[in-house]
């Protein structure tokens, strides 16, 4: 069977309260400025989980709910409802659970995962988040295995929020006492302000948008930094040599130039600005650097406007913009952000602009180096993890391959920009957008 006929039927729903009640003084968690201007969406992650016949899938289900129930106690706003974009009650509702049969075995979905077909693993549609905080989804394959999806609100999570609670649930459900005290501060760092003409839901696509999966092997990644470090590109000298570009720099920089040549060509751009985002985690760049159990969104977008001629160098001017953007964000940046309006004010223009098809935004989102492989709920790790078709266009989330040498990118673009970008030469030149996993280099 191939994925496109796989069937998903959903057999019960149910919604899974903290084990223990959240303490008066904690049923009014304030939502931080950088909570308020994130997107109304799901953050989507589905685990894959090969047959493990020392455990029966009805102790599986009794352990994923029973530690979800200790794992929201210890992060109590995500067993709440979100409240008019100021503040989460913490009302101990609980997440959304469900259980679902699926006619469709792993190695069906291994051999060739399609982005458009794992959305029917997910609990709920990405953009249909209302006031739910946290929603699950047990797959049962009919091989005996099992798709656990997570989907966490952008409202009340960044990435690496949504990985540490997601990894304090499986250690929980593991029996291990140790998990991570999370710290719900961040409304103090960046204080709520009043956001009036501010749309958040601003740039969320539903329709007509194609995702694909790439796959970088280590040998192709190393390549592209080399062609990016290359010693005779003009911004290298003798007395500084270019440094080697980062992983995410290399890529990100290669796949908007193949993007740039494919679907924008130079005669049609006219007086558009073009811009390149990058998610960066705001907690090692404050002063001084905050813990990972710092939870919220703590993680802001550095921009690159590429010069006129970056996108047709190779992607090599462009390499240089986006490490400088990223530097940008530093100390500085976090104390003027703190302050919010201007930040603000500076979002409703980049709105506006957007709005009126004047601005053409591509956004990176890396979860490489993230522990998105450690999901052991106490029957061994995942044989693999994926996303979603998610609800943007123009976004490419990255993600390690099993043995974290190589990369995926999960690439969401319009149609007819996709049928564009998958043909380009030098893209097809390097990687192929239909790759089994179980052919990766794992």
């Amino acid at each position: 069977m191939t994925m496109a006929e796989m069937e998903v039927e959903v057999v019960s729903r149910d919604t899974i309260k903290p084990s223990s009640p959240t303490p008066d003084h904690l049923r009014h968690y304030k939502l931080s400025f950088l909570d308020q201007i994130q997107v109304p969406v799901f953050m989507p992650l589905v685990i894959f989980f090969p047959r493990d016949d020392g455990v029966s899938l009805d102790e599986k289900c009794s352990r994923i709910k029973r530690s979800l129930a200790d794992a929201l106690a210890k992060f109590y706003p995500l067993a709440g409802r979100v409240r008019d974009n100021l503040y989460v009650d913490c009302n101990d509702e609980g997440a959304l659970y469900v259980e679902a049969r699926v006619r469709c075995k792993l190695s069906d979905i291994l051999e060739n995962p399609v982005p458009r077909v794992l959305n029917r693993f997910l609990p709920r549609e990405l953009d249909d988040v209302q006031d739910l905080a946290v929603a699950v989804q047990v797959n049962f394959l009919e091989c005996g295995g099992l798709a656990l999806s997570l989907l966490i609100s952008h409202k009340v999570a960044d990435a690496l929020s949504f990985f540490t609670f997601l990894n304090a649930w499986a250690v929980s459900a593991r029996g291990d006492p140790n998990i991570i005290d999370p710290c719900f501060n961040s409304s103090e760092l960046f204080p709520p302000i009043n956001l009036s003409g501010f749309q958040a839901s601003t740039g969320i696509v539903k329709d007509n948008i194609s995702t694909r999966r790439f796959i970088f092997d280590a040998a192709t990644i190393a390549s592209i930094r080399e062609q990016f470090a290359d010693l005779n590109t003009v911004a290298a000298t003798t007395d500084h040599p270019r440094r080697r570009p980062t992983r995410i720099e290399a890529l990100s920089s290669f796949l908007w130039s193949r993007y740039m040549a494919s679907t924008q060509p130079i005669d049609a751009r006219g007086d558009k600005i073009y811009t390149v985002l990058h998610a960066v985690n705001l907690r090692t760049r404050t002063e001084p650097p905050m813990s990972e159990r710092h939870f919220g969104n703590i993680s802001r977008l550095a921009i690159t406007v590429p010069t006129v001629d970056a996108g047709t160098d190779g992607g090599h001017k462009i390499v240089d913009q986006v490490r400088d953007a990223i530097k940008q964000v530093n100390g500085e940046y976090v104390r003027k952000l703190r302050e919010g309006e201007g930040h603000l004010n500076s979002l409703k223009e980049q709105a506006a602009r957007f709005s009126r098809g004047e601005l053409v935004s591509f956004s990176f989102t890396s979860l490489c180096r993230f522990p998105i492989y450690e999901a052991d709920f106490g029957w061994g790790k995942p044989a693999w993890v994926g996303s979603a078709s998610l609800t943007f266009k123009n976004l490419i989330v990255f993600m390690d391959t099993k043995t974290g040498d190589g990369i995926e990118a999960w690439v969401n673009l319009k149609e007819e920009d996709m049928a564009k970008f998958e043909q380009d030469k030098e893209l097809l030149a390097i990687v192929s957008p239909s790759v089994s996993v179980n052919s990766c280099a794992f």
